[in-house]
């Protein structure tokens, strides 16, 4: 029986895994700062990524690590608290996997590693890191990514998988903010047109390829030491995604549209006073952080053709269905 660990693994993608490891017959640990267990076969550990020795604890007699914590936080602040989960956090992973012989180590990454700003277009695994990145969180996931696959075989055989937009019943973020700014009746006004195309994951395709990736990543393969963008392979304007999941729901969408320059500057004095009077909150930018009203007004679909070469991988569910099973869950 394999024992795999994820961390995270009370979070939204990480919940998905978990199930799914153990639908398959694993024994299953769960590394994560919270939460409680919700299935037998699983054994939770509450303990912090910062803290070097609880990592390497949880780590002892596993076969091989699903790395999926990190700390999302697209706003200009908190820095140094981003820095250290999402870049020590992951160099504490990647040595508690040398320390045990652990042999396997998929990460968990997010294809906004190589967004810079402007508009990419069917984006492969060619882009480059950019040289500099519009929110913190994509600069040190890319760095923690980079060393992470420059690793492998150092230690534990690497790889990184890289979604976009991951949705889906169980959401924690971007569709509770969603309907949260609709209930509210926030959601009159939208930012950027409907002809910039973004990518969206179903978290079933999501998991589907780490499970992939995790079979294929064996010595000699292919797979070690490489990134993996995956998508549903269906871009569509971001406010058309939103119209398909809070119109069923009896909300109403965006009406109206705000210039880019006048929400980014909206959004620069939000997060100023943020930052000002609460030291920066976290998980809270309500859709209005600086990269986020970048993101809404900038292309940014990627092609899975290198995911479906080496691992296999073809979207089990499509959008259409996904936007629909989401919708059902929360009726």
């Amino acid at each position: 029986m394999t024992r795999s660990l994820v961390t995270g693994g009370c979070g939204f993608v990480g919940r998905r895994l978990v199930d799914a490891l153990l639908d398959r017959g694993d024994e299953v640990i769960v590394f994560d700062l919270a939460g409680e267990p919700w299935r037998d076969g699983m054994r939770l550990i509450r303990g912090d990524l910062c803290d070097a020795e609880a990592v390497a604890a949880a780590c002892e007699g596993v076969d091989v690590v699903f790395h999926s914590a990190s700390l999302v936080h697209t706003k200009r602040n908190r820095g140094e608290l981003v820095r250290a989960v999402n870049v020590d956090g992951s160099r504490n992973v990647l040595a508690a996997c040398r320390q045990h012989g652990i042999g396997k180590l998929i990460y968990v990454s997010s294809a906004s590693v190589v967004y810079f700003g402007e508009d990419i277009r069917n984006g492969d695994e060619t882009l480059p890191y950019p040289e500099s990145f519009p929110a913190l969180y994509a600069e040190t996931k890319a760095i923690a990514e980079r060393e992470l696959l420059a690793a492998s075989g150092d230690g534990p055989l690497t790889c990184a998988i890289r979604p976009h937009v991951v949705f889906g019943p169980g959401d924690t973020r971007l569709i509770p903010a969603l309907l949260d700014r609709a209930k509210a009746g926030k959601m009159k006004f939208q930012v950027g047109s409907d002809d910039k195309l973004s990518d969206f994951t179903y978290v079933g395709n999501v998991i589907q390829a780490l499970l992939l990736a995790e079979e294929r990543l064996e010595p000699g393969s292919p797979v070690a030491g490489q990134a993996y963008f995956i998508t549903n392979g269906e871009p569509m304007p971001f406010w058309h995604f939103v119209r398909r999941v809070v119109e069923p729901l009896g909300y109403t969408a965006p009406k109206m549209r705000i210039p880019f320059v006048v929400a980014y500057a909206a959004a620069a004095v939000r997060e100023g006073v943020d930052t000002l009077l609460r030291g920066g909150t976290l998980h809270a930018e309500g859709g209005l952080s600086r990269f986020a009203i970048r993101y809404l007004c900038t292309d940014h679909y990627f092609s899975h053709a290198k995911a479906t070469r080496d691992l296999g991988y073809v979207p089990a569910t499509n959008l259409e269905q996904g936007i629909a099973e989401t919708v059902a869950s929360l009726r």
